[in-house]
């Protein structure tokens, strides 16, 4: 018989949503964006809600934004959070693109 543990790997998009995307863990996900980001005090993340991390666009010839999670926290900011591994040369246009989504429907 083969004894080995099973762990999720937190590096793919399957494991980081499993694990940071769980609304049961929110904890998780609040502790490890105030400790990258070294939020503290008021600017603390001490709630997050999490939102449908697929939008639409405006038109049929947009494309669709599909976050890794999608976040509101208590003082009503929103935030997409994106697990990113390896290099992809288009990556700022992209994140450019994706946070225009959220300012759109805070507009």
């Amino acid at each position: 018989m083969c004894n080995y543990e099973k762990y999720i790997n937190p590096f793919t998009d399957y494991g980081f949503k499993k694990i940071f995307g769980d609304e049961e863990n929110t904890e998780l996900l609040e502790s490890l964006i105030n400790d990258i980001l070294g939020l503290e005090g008021e600017d603390k993340i001490e709630k997050i809600t999490f939102k449908n991390g697929e939008l639409l666009p405006d038109s049929p010839s947009d494309r669709k934004a599909i976050f890794d999670l999608l976040c509101e926290d208590k003082k009503g900011s929103t935030f997409i959070v994106e697990l990113q591994k390896v290099y992809q040369e288009h990556f700022q246009s992209r994140a450019l693109y994706y946070t225009s989504f959220p300012i759109q429907e805070q507009g």
